[in-house]
């Protein structure tokens, strides 16, 4: 039976509405692939909670303004994941990789430039919906 995570993930927009991506470290699971920043919750962690912890450690950014865009379940053969998707329109610091991972400012029109594990193609589709 595949393991189940619970993962927050952001689309993160700054000021000329260009969205932070950030690339996997080669060492891990889909190492190389480009994401929306975030991470597992913890067990007594809501989202928001999770992702205002994750983005902290991973970007070092805090969240000022931020709602639900999208959940997107997906089986990959070893395990099951639940993406719990955020849309952070305000946040103070300055976004860098605080694990050594590269990040990028991008235009919504260019994502499509970047190769994404396959559970965030529902996020890349829902962007493109009105609000």
């Amino acid at each position: 039976m595949p393991k189940h995570l619970h993962v927050a993930a952001a689309v993160v927009r700054n000021d000329q509405g260009e969205i932070l991506i950030a690339r996997r470290p080669a060492t891990v699971d889909q190492g190389g692939l480009w994401e929306f920043p975030g991470g597992k919750l913890a067990p007594y962690e809501t989202g928001k909670q999770a992702l205002g912890r994750e983005l902290n450690e991973e970007v070092g950014i805090s969240i000022e303004k931020a709602s639900p865009l999208i959940r997107v379940h997906h089986s990959y053969p070893d395990r099951a994941v639940l993406l719990d998707v955020w849309q952070v329109d305000a946040f103070s610091g300055e976004a860098y990789g605080r694990e050594g991972q590269a990040v990028r400012w991008v235009k919504e029109k260019d994502l499509s430039q970047y190769t994404f594990p396959e559970a965030n193609k529902p996020i890349l589709k829902a962007l493109k919906l009105p609000d």
